[in-house]
């Protein structure tokens, strides 16, 4: 019979690019919360909480619109940065993404949730682009900061754990089916 953690073992072994829960038992990374001190703020949160629900719902142009709002009634939020930063991303508009990105990391807290965030889907993008050094760069950045799915990706970018994972993921293959 096998546990939840040896379920999870083997499914990080089988798929190794998944990104794991960020709340693992041995992940003890507290964030420090972003300190904002800006009349603004309180309503630039509930805007962005609009934001993420139009985006949520699809309508990513329009959140974007509601991202640009909050962050005109907050302009040192770098939470609205960063999620105007994932639609952006996901309209395409990448360069807007990585000026976003930036933006989030030089406001926010360096061991906030946010930063993290931002290091996460900023490397994600420069790999998407091909430049694998500027990913493991931010990649290293956020797992230094107790983000699994970055730990993983690192290992992704690994060229030897790769191979090693896909000649397991073989055997395992050949296992499951009876060879």
């Amino acid at each position: 019979m096998s546990t939840e953690h040896d379920r999870a073992v083997l499914n990080q072994i089988l798929n190794p690019l998944m990104p794991t829960t960020e709340t693992s038992s041995n992940n003890s990374t507290q964030f420090e919360n972003d300190q904002i001190d800006h009349c603004g703020y309180e309503e630039s949160v509930g805007i962005e909480k609009e934001a993420v629900i139009l985006a949520e719902s699809g309508k990513v142009p329009e959140a974007i619109e509601k991202f640009g709002e909050a962050i005109s009634k907050c302009p040192i939020n770098p939470s609205a940065f960063n999620n105007r930063a994932q639609a952006y991303r996901l309209s395409g508009k990448i360069e807007e993404a990585i000026s976003d990105l930036n933006e989030a990391l030089k406001l926010s807290n360096p061991k906030s949730k946010t930063t993290c965030n931002a290091y996460v889907q900023r490397a994600s993008i420069f790999r998407l682009k091909g430049d694998d050094d500027k990913a493991r760069e931010d990649f290293q950045k956020a797992a230094d900061l107790g983000s699994s799915f970055a730990k993983m990706q690192l290992i992704a970018l690994n060229p030897y754990a790769a191979m090693c994972n896909k000649m397991l993921a073989e055997v395992f293959e050949k296992v499951k089916t009876g060879q």
